[in-house]
C-alpha cells in the first residue's frame, strides 16, 4: 500500500495543487478517482465519511485525513521540509498568498473557466463580473512576478504551487493568458521543476480528447 492516497479528479485544479506537491516531493502516493461530475461529493455518505465540506482534494496519510488544498500543502511542506518557509516572516508571507489564492486568484478564475470552458455558458453579467475579478487578481500577481521569479523570493514555495492549480488547464479560461507575460514566464519556471507533470497527465479522469491529443503528440 502506498504512503499517501489522494481523492481527486483531473479537472480539479485544487486537487492538482496537492498532487503536484506529492509528485515534486517524490512521495509514494496514489490517486483515488472521484466522480465529481456524477455527484459523488454531493452524496450523504461522502459528506459523512470522507469530507463534510463536500469537496476535493482529500489526502489520506495513515490514519490522518486532511481536506482543503492549502492545508494539505502546508502539511506536506512540514512533513518533507520542501517548498515551505525558512523563517516566521516567510511563513506569514506564504500564508498570505495562499489565502489570496483561495479568495481571489483561483476562485474567480476557476469559476470562469468552469462556466466558459467546461459548461459552455453564454456570455452574460455573471461571466463579465468574474472576468473583471480575474483581471484584478491576475494583475496583482503579474506585478509581483515581474519583480520576483517566484511569489516569495527566489525559490518556489507552496504559495506558487497553490496559485498554479488552474493555470495549466487546457480549456478556454474566458480570458486572454497573453495579457500576463510575467505569469506565463512563471508557469514555465514551475513546469521546469524536476517531477512536474501536467494536471491531465497526473490525475485520473482526463477527457478522452486530451488523451488522444497526448498520444498524437
Amino acid at each position: 500500500m502506498t504512503d499517501f492516497r489522494l481523492r481527486c479528479f483531473a479537472q480539479s485544479g485544487n486537487a492538482y495543487k496537492a498532487a503536484l506537491m506529492l509528485e515534486l516531493c517524490g512521495l509514494d502516493w496514489e490517486p483515488v478517482f472521484v466522480d465529481y461530475f456524477n455527484g459523488e461529493t454531493r452524496r450523504e455518505d461522502w459528506r459523512a465519511e470522507v469530507n463534510p465540506m463536500g469537496e476535493v482534494p482529500v489526502l489520506h496519510h495513515g490514519d490522518l485525513t486532511i481536506a482543503q488544498s492549502g492545508v494539505i500543502l502546508d502539511y506536506l511542506a512540514g512533513l518533507t521540509g520542501r517548498f515551505g518557509a525558512e523563517n516566521e516572516a516567510e511563513r506569514r508571507e506564504i500564508l498570505g498568498w495562499i489565502l489570496f489564492d483561495n479568495h481571489k486568484f483561483t476562485s474567480y478564475y476557476a469559476t470562469l473557466r468552469f462556466l466558459v470552458g467546461l459548461a459552455g455558458q453564454p456570455e452574460g453579467p455573471v461571466t463579465e463580473f468574474l472576468r473583471t475579478r480575474v483581471t484584478g487578481a491576475y494583475g496583482v500577481v503579474e506585478k509581483r512576478l515581474a519583480r520576483h521569479p517566484f511569489l516569495v523570493g527566489d525559490r518556489p514555495t507552496i504559495a506558487d504551487l497553490s496559485l498554479a492549480g488552474y493555470v495549466y488547464m487546457p480549456e478556454p479560461p474566458g480570458v486572454d493568458p497573453a495579457a500576463w507575460p510575467a505569469i506565463a514566464a512563471w508557469k514555465e519556471r514551475i513546469a521546469a521543476l524536476p517531477g512536474w507533470r501536467h494536471p491531465y497527465d497526473l490525475l485520473p479522469g482526463a477527457p478522452e480528447s486530451w488523451r488522444g491529443a497526448a498520444a498524437a503528440g
